[in-house]
């Protein structure tokens, strides 16, 4: 019966519409929370009679559907802590329950967020206040990222960061920068060792140093141009770790440049990079002293012995000072001697359609059937944006816009019910024609 079927039809209404209100008020209610994602509710109608020119109609009425706009992004908002991250584009952190942090990683469903204030618990683990764990790839001994699977959490881990941890950077890489006086080999010339010591790192963090001495040769006639350096190392109980013999250019277009090293003993010189590759007590390194005819490195110019430039890499042991995660999602601490040090990488997790994540507490998602399998991605490739430190997303919610939608939300239901007094009015009347 048609008029019955109004009845329903405006039943259905007040449902739908109480239903769009929940979303409102839950929009609203979340308009200051950071990452929350904006939830509507669609209306969809429901026909029952489908005959054209038939002579009665039944309403079907209405029906509300509602979706999380998982893919819709807040503003970003700056923060005073390091550890405070957002991701600018696309692409989720991800996180597990601190409750199931001591369960294997590959039995647990991954998890995801958009945002989150991470602050270091009791064990150093990096936590949020409602107890999310971040997780990471953690790096090798040497800062670099290990060859990780894309499509599985086995790889992740809780990512750990000790205030009270300590660490050394061991000397790899020297440049010398030293200019030899030409007056030295002449004939005539005392014929004096130059001495230099040079400081360099072992692997735990202990100060050594390699002792380089320059001899010249001295011809009877002329100038020879020529040296011989010898370099020993103190973790060695000074034991020779290389002997060379330089020969200087004179030419007026490459003058007090290199022209030729010839190795005594030790490492092989590399006429191509200009180094020599020395083996001091912890391991190799790498010394660069300048390529044939390059003005970089040692020299023989003037009356002076001057080292103009050295260099090299590593530090003593220091004491953790900072953490931050660069954009590219590697977490990176910094020490108090300037060794900076590579901890973890941060992946960013992304499905097909991240509408269709199953929305759950505390701003997470996990991966549904309809949106796809998830793939780990390095940030800042494929399809992902960067990772914000010192930010957090703000919501997706825009007051204005929830308020306008109350009003007109109110005045649908409000019409609705409207109906719903006519229908009961008129079967009133159908009632007192029967008295």
């Amino acid at each position: 019966m048609s008029i019955s079927s109004s009845l329903n039809a405006g039943v259905a209404g007040l449902a739908a519409n109480a239903t769009r209100l929940a979303t409102i008020s839950d929009n609203i209610a979340n308009s200051s929370t950071y990452g929350y994602k904006r939830a509507t509710a669609d209306f969809e109608s429901m026909v029952i009679n489908q005959a054209r020119g038939a002579g009665a109609y039944s309403a079907g009425g209405v029906r509300a559907s509602t979706t999380r706009l998982i893919e819709e992004r807040g503003a970003l908002v700056g923060t005073s802590n390091a550890l405070d991250l957002a991701v600018s584009g696309r692409g989720m952190l991800p996180v597990i329950p601190s409750v199931s942090i001591d369960n294997q990683m590959g039995q647990q469903p991954l998890m995801m967020t958009t945002t989150g204030a991470f602050r270091t618990d009791a064990n150093g683990t990096l936590v949020t206040e409602s107890g999310l764990v971040l997780l990471g790839w953690p790096a090798n001994a040497d800062g670099t990222i290990p060859i990780m699977p894309r499509d599985t959490v086995a790889g992740l881990e809780p990512v750990v960061v000790n205030a009270n941890q300590t660490a050394g950077d061991p000397t790899t890489v020297m440049n010398l920068g030293v200019n030899l006086p030409a007056v030295d080999t002449e004939a005539g010339a005392a014929g004096d060792a130059l001495p230099l010591s040079v400081e360099y790192f072992g692997n735990l963090g202990t100060s050594e140093t390699l002792g380089i001495t320059f001899t010249p040769t001295v011809p009877a006639t002329g100038s020879s141009n020529e040296w011989t350096m010898v370099i020993t190392d103190s973790a060695q109980n000074d034991a020779v770790i290389g002997e060379y013999t330089l020969t200087f250019d004179d030419s007026r277009g490459n003058g007090g440049t290199l022209a030729s090293v010839s190795v005594v003993s030790g490492g092989i010189y590399d006429p191509a990079t200009g180094t020599l590759d020395l083996t001091v007590a912890g391991g190799p390194l790498s010394m660069t002293i300048g390529r044939i005819g390059d003005t970089n490195g040692l020299t023989q110019l003037s009356d002076s012995f001057a080292p103009t430039a050295i260099t090299k890499d590593g530090s003593p042991v220091g004491n953790l000072t900072a953490v931050e995660v660069d954009e590219n999602g590697y977490l990176k601490a910094t020490y108090d001697t300037g060794f900076i040090r590579t901890l973890y990488q941060i992946p960013l997790v992304d499905v097909p359609n991240q509408n269709g994540l199953i929305t759950l507490d505390n701003q997470t998602f996990q991966v549904s059937p309809t949106s796809g399998s998830f793939f780990l991605w390095d940030a800042g490739d494929g399809p992902t944006g960067a990772i914000e430190g010192y930010a957090r997303e703000g919501s997706a919610v825009d007051v204005a816009q929830e308020l306008t939608n109350l009003i007109q939300t109110q005045r649908a239901y409000s019409s609705n019910a409207k109906v719903i007094q006519t229908v009961d009015e008129m079967l009133q009347e159908t009632t007192n024609i029967k008295r």
